[in-house]
């Protein structure tokens, strides 16, 4: 199955000049979003995951999934004054501007291994800070894994060579 096949390009969204890729599509196809969640589940089965870390929004939908059936805890990363407990927050650059994430102070406990999911690589940003909150809470990060990555002159993997980065779709950014 050609998961690319499943998504939509947004011109413009949020911001004039961006391609916003929009994975509503693949997720309202059932065979495309049980592919997509098998492909995750079944690379990182079996490698001790305690804790699924996802950011928000588009992230809990495949986040949740993935920790159920790897048998591990559910964390939500949210934007700043989402969460109603004590935070850790963590600031990091866009391609468009700049943005801040919490986690929970008691999301994450010393020695849990966690897997972040995003649905999307861009410049890095996003992940890195989210790793950056694991790592805060004295988890370690035993994954990434992304549905799509954008590959050429954004660079984004290059913030997170220190990990293992798993990704479903890379499509090409125009140089």
């Amino acid at each position: 199955m050609n998961l690319e096949d499943y998504i939509r390009n947004v011109p413009d969204f949020p911001v004039k000049g961006i391609q916003f890729k929009d994975i509503t599509t693949l997720a309202k196809v059932h065979a495309a979003f049980k592919n997509s969640c098998d492909k995750i589940i079944d690379h990182y089965r079996g490698k001790g995951i305690t804790k699924v870390a996802a950011i928000e929004a588009r992230g809990y939908v495949w986040g949740g999934v993935i920790a159920y059936h790897l048998g591990a805890g559910f964390v939500l990363i949210r934007k700043p004054g989402k969460l109603p407990y004590k935070t850790l927050s963590e600031t990091y650059e866009l391609e468009y501007g700049t943005d801040s994430i919490e986690m929970h102070i008691d999301a994450i406990e010393e020695g849990d291994k966690v897997l972040v999911f995003d649905d999307l690589l861009a410049t890095g940003g996003t992940a890195k800070a989210a790793c950056n909150l694991v790592e805060k809470a004295a988890g370690e990060v035993a994954g990434i894994a992304f549905i799509i990555e954008l590959t050429g002159s954004l660079h984004g993997r290059d913030k997170l060579k220190d990990y293992d980065i798993l990704t479903l779709i890379e499509i090409p950014v125009e140089e």
